[in-house]
């Protein structure tokens, strides 16, 4: 039997995927209320690395005071938590 059919197959590896770095609402405590939080202060903060391609914000956890958010992808539920303390997330 030919060696291609004896060895298993190992499946796909898409080489263009994208992947986004996912924050949540607990690691947005470190900021300062009211303050614009986009790409470039979450890279600061050291949230985010230089070859991440995108930013997800995700619910999990609380926010005591609002801020305008800047991302590229939100859930709802991080929306709604935010939008309560009154805060805002654009998305870009």
């Amino acid at each position: 039997m030919p060696l291609q059919r004896r060895l298993p197959k190992r499946g796909f590896t898409n080489i263009f995927r994208k992947e986004l770095v996912v924050i949540n609402i607990r690691d947005l405590q470190r900021f300062e209320k009211d303050s614009v939080v986009d790409k470039a202060v979450l890279m600061g903060a050291g949230l985010l690395g230089r070859n991440s391609f995108g930013v997800k914000l995700l619910g999990q956890g609380s926010i005591e005071y609002p801020l305008v958010l800047k991302v590229d992808k939100c859930s709802k539920s991080a929306r709604e938590k935010l939008e309560a303390v009154g805060g805002k997330v654009e998305l870009t």
